[in-house]
């Protein structure tokens, strides 16, 4: 028998605002990954520990990388024919209605690829800042990582969003807020997978010499993450209907240049100068 999936996203509404699952399990990715993050550079070798005041600014400039990012690769690569008519939607939670005036939606659609990229850019501006080398801070975060996109997935899911195609498994979710169609929770599969990858990256950085080759933690972490998200698409609904006439989604489209990306970091081989 299917599972009944009918959890009310909202914890409690106190006029326009609003506080929802998804951003508890948002700030616990975050903060998880935070500290992570000091128990490993705690244990590293004095030449790869950060102070604590550059952890501090290395989250900050994540978290902003991470929402920007995600932001606009939603709003650009998801639903551009919608937000390039309402600019100001993309920067803020509200969204104008004639009838019921101002609205609180808080920002409804975050892509990953694009915290991706958000998260890259805002490392750059990091290591410009403190002349460090993107590669190695880039191995580093890649330990942590996978726990905040696990645990904003399981916020996907709290959220009935995001949801698989139609299944007759023993694993599938009837979403109700939705249809009543039996489907693949494809939040949670990709939340276990994401925890899964964390412990694998945690195993490589502490147990293998792949960090003494500066790009190739970073270059695993890529394509363990998007093999595995270009494989998962495929049960997935699409998110946009214009995705509905490609071969490939969007989400699998923007998926093969980080597989590329991280494949020729992984063998790629550095010489020291």
């Amino acid at each position: 028998m299917p599972i009944v999936w009918n959890i009310n996203p909202v914890i409690i509404k106190i006029g326009f605002f609003e506080l929802r699952y998804y951003s508890l399990f948002f700030v616990a990715g975050i903060l998880s990954a935070y500290f992570m993050f000091k128990k490993i550079n705690s244990s590293d070798s004095a030449e790869r520990m950060y102070p604590q005041q550059q952890i501090d600014n290395l989250a900050f400039f994540m978290i902003a990388g991470t929402l920007i990012g995600a932001r606009l690769g939603h709003c650009l690569f998801y639903d551009f024919a919608y937000y390039s008519k309402h600019i100001l939607e993309i920067f803020l939670p509200f969204s104008f209605d004639k009838n019921a005036g101002f609205v609180f939606t808080g920002y409804q659609g975050l892509a990953s690829h694009g915290g991706a990229l958000g998260i890259v850019l805002a490392i750059a501006l990091f290591c410009k800042r403190y002349k460090k080398n993107i590669l190695s801070v880039l191995d580093k975060i890649s330990v942590v990582v996978p726990v905040t996109a696990g645990f904003i997935r399981l916020g996907n899911l709290m959220n009935s969003e995001i949801i698989g195609k139609a299944s007759d498994s023993n694993f599938a979710f009837i979403f109700k807020r939705i249809d009543n169609i039996p489907r693949h929770p494809a939040q949670l599969y990709e939340s276990v997978c994401y925890f899964i990858i964390f412990f694998i990256m945690l195993y490589v950085y502490k147990k293998t010499d792949f960090i003494n080759v500066k790009g190739k933690i970073f270059g695993l972490f890529l394509t363990l993450t998007f093999i595995f998200r270009f494989f998962i698409e495929f049960i997935k609904e699409n998110q946009s209907a214009f995705e509905n006439a490609m071969f490939l989604n969007m989400g699998q489209v923007l998926s093969l240049p980080f597989i590329f990306i991280g494949v020729c970091l992984f063998f790629l081989k550095y010489k020291k100068k």
